[in-house]
């Protein structure tokens, strides 16, 4: 969808702030998927139509090594974004399932088949599945096979922000798809300032899941409100362009913006201040048991 023009010279806006042009530059990042994950649907392509010119089971079996190349392609575009998921985040789990190493096996069998389709025997076709499975470990990687930063984190609290975080990614999705109606890149440059603070809130909290009490509101009711704005603002923009609703929202993304800022600071205070009592009381143990820091 085409988007109205915002900045410096256009009769809608202003020149956009440095702070929130800091912002956007932080929540941009690179797709995880690039050109050489996509291309991995090419072979289960060419074998697909090259097994149409063969004989009946030649036929079958190409089309069914075709299915698994293609399965397999789609299987690595899930495991690079969970990848890039997990390398992200300070605190994570590895992957429940390993995708790439699934994908790398997919790959070697889906070659298997395309071999045994076009008259390869059984010990060749092996030969080629392993091959190929080796180059894709080779190109692409595994998984992560551990946890990182888990250490001293309790598990069932890491799953408690595990829902929230889950539940706040839904409905910061919601907000981006019902603004796609609108198609205003003022208003778009603001929810992605707006969500940047978000998200560095869910990091807060992430990292330290003691956290989670004091910023549930903000992640859940504040953020099931401020979906909700979103939908009712693209409703009405969408069908009258009203400029008062949209100064209205504006001021809205602002405010949130801010107050999501706010809580991270005082999450991170927090934190420093329960370190600095913790050192005074290591010290004070010390200096009881006669062990001296000078």
């Amino acid at each position: 969808m085409a988007q109205r023009f915002g900045g410096k010279y256009s009769p809608k806006g202003a020149e956009q702030p440095q702070s929130q042009a800091q912002s956007n530059f932080v929540a941009a990042t690179v797709d995880p998927v690039g050109a050489r994950a996509n291309l991995m649907f090419l072979p289960a392509v060419v074998l697909l139509f090259t097994s149409l010119f063969n004989g009946a089971l030649s036929m079958a079996v190409g089309v069914a090594g075709a299915g698994v190349l293609s399965l397999g392609a789609w299987v690595l575009r899930g495991g690079l974004q969970a990848e890039a998921a997990y390398h992200s985040r300070k605190v994570a789990r590895r992957p429940a399932m390993p995708r790439k190493i699934l994908a790398a096996l997919l790959a070697g069998a889906g070659t298997g088949l395309a071999a045994i389709s076009h008259g390869s025997g059984l010990i060749a076709a092996v030969l080629f599945g392993a091959v190929v499975c080796g180059l894709h470990v080779a190109a692409f990687g595994v998984d992560p096979m551990s946890d990182k930063g888990m250490e001293g984190i309790d598990t069932h609290q890491q799953d408690r922000v595990a829902r929230v975080v889950d539940e706040a990614d839904a409905h910061l999705s919601a907000m981006t798809d019902a603004l796609r109606r609108v198609g205003d890149r003022t208003i778009n440059d603001r929810m992605t300032g707006f969500q940047t603070a978000v998200r560095k809130l869910i990091r807060t909290v992430e990292e330290d899941p003691r956290d989670l009490t004091a910023a549930r509101k903000y992640l859940g009711v504040y953020l099931l409100g401020a979906r909700d704005a979103t939908i009712k603002f693209a409703d009405i923009y969408s069908s009258n362009q009203s400029e008062k609703a949209r100064e209205d929202y504006l001021v809205l993304l602002n405010d949130l913006e801010r107050n999501f800022d706010a809580r991270t600071e005082k999450l991170l205070l927090d934190d420093h201040s329960d370190l600095t009592v913790e050192i005074e009381v290591l010290r004070e143990r010390l200096d009881r048991e006669g062990v001296r820091l000078d």
